[in-house]
Parts: C-alpha cells; structure tokens; sequence
C-alpha cells in the first residue's frame, strides 16, 4: 500500500471515529439535558395524628399533673372534649401540650 493510500485509510478512520464521538455526544447532551430538568416534587404530605395517638399523649400530659392545662387548651380548640376537636387540630394542640412542664 502507498503512503498516500494509508494516510486516506487514516483520515477515513478518523472520520467515522469523529462521527461517533460526535453521536455518542449528541446522545449523552440529550440525557443528561433530560435528567437536569428539575422534576415537580409534590409536596410531602402533612403529618397527622389519629384520636388515639392525641388522646395517648394528652393522658400522659394529664398523669404529670397538667389536667387543668389540657382543659384549657381543649377550649382553647373550641371543645369540652378531645373527640370535638377537628382532627386538624390535632398537632396543634399537641405541639401546645408538649410545652407544658417545658418552661
């Protein structure tokens, strides 16, 4: 074989290696361009609690000698009673009754 017909062999090799390269970057720039889009995230869904996880919790708050406070604080939620309360009030008032005793 020629020099002249070895060097067009090479130049013919390079190209198809620089076809690739530039396939492999047009594929690689259109994944990477997908996956960088921010995806909506749904916002976590709020914690609740059930009646008888609250009611648990306030019982414990009442046997420490707070009684008269978690009275006030189901009238403060507009209640006589835990079972008037809106469920969701639930972690409200539970935050409010998890201070008592705290100060």
């Amino acid at each position: 074989m020629s020099k002249m017909a070895e060097i067009a062999t090479i130049i013919d090799e390079l190209r198809d290696t620089a076809s690739s390269i530039n396939r492999i970057a047009d594929e690689l720039t259109d994944l990477f361009s997908y996956s960088s889009k921010t995806p909506e995230i749904a916002p976590a869904p709020e914690k609740t609690m059930s009646l008888e996880e609250v009611r648990a919790i306030l019982a414990e708050k009442s046997r420490d000698g707070f009684t008269a406070q978690i009275r006030d604080l189901l009238q403060k939620y507009g209640a006589s009673k835990l079972s008037e309360i809106d469920p969701g009030n639930y972690m409200a008032l539970v935050a409010d009754a998890e201070v008592l005793g705290n100060a």
